[in-house]
């Protein structure tokens, strides 16, 4: 699959998740999201963001297919839609600690998936 010719549809699609993560409130929300799904509110809370910003990011983020809803009674709850954009918002912010520090917290002894709320364990998919 590597080196081939991409189809230019999934080029597309892929700018466009890039585009939608060009934005440090949505990256600070797909963070929070890792591992666990929360309402507007506690994700207002999480990133120190109003409420209807959150909701005005979260509702792009929906449309680009970054996030899913869950509807319990009047409560709607936000998940990161698959494994991969998971992994994307995770490798990014490791890659951004590589430019940042001499030894990022994520190869420090110990430290299988640092600061991320709800993050999985060690043995989960997204450690490194």
């Amino acid at each position: 699959m590597h080196g081939e010719k991409l189809d230019e549809d999934q080029v597309l699609l892929a700018v466009e998740v890039f585009r939608m993560l060009a934005d440090p409130t949505r990256v600070q929300l797909l963070w929070a999201l890792i591992g666990r799904e929360l309402s507007v509110n506690e994700l207002a809370a999480q990133v120190g963001k109003p409420g209807p910003a959150v909701s005005q990011h979260l509702a792009k983020l929906r449309l680009g297919r970054l996030v899913q809803t869950r509807r319990d009674g009047t409560s709607v709850y936000y998940r990161i839609t698959n494994e991969h954009i998971e992994q994307l918002i995770v490798d990014a912010v490791f890659n951004a600690e590589h430019a940042s520090v001499d030894i990022p917290v994520h190869h420090r002894p110990g430290a299988a998936f640092p600061d991320a709320p709800g993050a999985p364990s060690s043995s989960g998919p997204v450690t490194r």
